[in-house]
């Protein structure tokens, strides 16, 4: 194992990270096939190791760090960057929670690019609840898993897996435990497709896992997996992904502006003089700023509880949290949307221009329905009722 050194990331390595993702970027999508190329880099340089701690052989990065990336990433592709936003957000428990003995074993590996993690949160009946469970584990000779997913980010191509079951046959849904399985510990049946509007190249397909682990895999306490969902899974999640979105709809906005600005543009395209595509170039960017204000002052705040120990899990942490999601999903894509009418119909909607306002278009479009925004309204609402002080960020 090579030991990195602990600092910020590389400006010229992030550079040829995001070439490596724009290259492949229309092709992964044009095909609806995993980004190889983007991951095989992405190994290479041990960005699958960002959040693991320098003592195991990780680049030590914090959450500012994590969405800066993820914002560069995303420019270049989002469905790759997406994919590894929820690898960092599985190895982030893995690092909080796990026992010593999986996080003496399998960070170091994560580290050297070797475990590309998944998450099987979802089932058929309750879609992506994250804190229920109805496949049940079950004890004897270890821990035996049987469980279905309908969705699995990038779990053909995983080389393990975090796994949400219900504690038990006799345990209550809510009773949940998370465990790690190896794919060497797995039999990995393709059970669905993936064949969708946007984020064709996270390849989410179902999957039907069985198998057998060691206790030391079961990653926070036995039927518990609340707990560490409110201090890592959630937080981190929604901080990576709306980074990512925002990441995706900022190049495209800066994509569209060189465009307009360019001299020798396609005639009958928007003019830049014009006061009416300025304004709508104003209120586009007015989004985004918003989202990375907020995304900033989020990432702030939870980094701040984390450092000193305290709980993500209160009323008004929680209301950011997901004030943020709803934010960041529904902003960016009204971005992007109001770029494919300012663009027109030739170079905003179509495949083959220049500009990738299309896929764009297309992969935000899916920001809102990944842990359905419907979810997180009335969950504020009623988180609402217990913050009377109504503690703004």
């Amino acid at each position: 194992m090579t030991q990195r050194e602990e600092g910020p990331v590389r400006e010229s390595d992030v550079a040829d990270v995001v070439a490596v993702l724009s290259a492949h970027a229309a092709d992964v999508d044009a095909r609806g096939r995993f980004p190889a190329e983007g991951f095989a880099e992405l190994r290479r340089r041990g960005y699958l190791g960002l959040l693991v701690p320098a003592e195991y052989g990780g680049m030590g990065a914090g959450l500012a760090e994590l969405t800066s990336l993820a914002q560069r990433f995303a420019g270049g592709c989002l469905s790759t960057a997406m994919s590894w936003a929820m690898h960092c957000q599985q190895t982030d428990l893995v690092v909080r929670h796990a026992t010593p003995e999986l996080r003496a074993s399998l960070l170091p590996r994560i580290a050297d690019g070797e475990v590309y993690l998944a998450s099987v949160t979802t089932e058929a009946g309750k879609g992506g609840h994250l804190l229920t469970a109805r496949d049940a584990l079950r004890t004897g000779d270890g821990l035996a898993v049987e469980r279905e997913a309908p969705v699995v980010t990038g779990g053909l191509h995983a080389d393990g897996f975090l796994i949400t079951l219900r504690d038990g046959p006799d345990a209550a849904a809510h009773e949940v435990t998370l465990l790690y399985a190896g794919r060497e510990d797995l039999k990995v049946e393709q059970t669905g497709a993936w064949r969708t509007m946007g984020m064709r190249g996270t390849d989410s397909v179902g999957l039907r896992l069985t198998g057998r682990v060691a206790p030391e895999c079961v990653i926070g306490e036995r039927g518990r997996f609340r707990e560490a969902a409110a201090d890592s899974m959630v937080p981190v999640g929604h901080l990576a992904w709306s980074a990512c979105w925002l990441g995706a709809a900022r190049a495209a906005l800066a994509g569209l502006v060189r465009w307009i600005t360019a001299r020798g543009r396609r005639p009958g395209g928007p003019d830049a003089a014009s006061p009416l595509v300025q304004e709508r170039i104003a209120r586009i960017r007015l989004d985004l700023e918003l989202v990375s204000a907020y995304l900033g002052k989020v990432t702030e705040e939870v980094s701040r509880i984390r450092a000193r120990g305290g709980r993500l899990a209160v009323p008004s942490v929680q209301i950011h949290l997901n004030t943020l999601k709803l934010a960041a999903s529904e902003l960016t894509f009204r971005a992007a949307d109001r770029m494919v009418q300012l663009a027109g119909l030739a170079t905003g909607y179509g495949a083959e221009s220049p500009l990738p306002l299309e896929r764009t278009f297309r992969d935000l479009r899916s920001a809102a329905l990944n842990y359905s925004n419907d979810r997180l309204w009335t969950a504020n609402g009623t988180l609402s009722w217990a913050d009377r002080a109504v503690t703004l960020l």
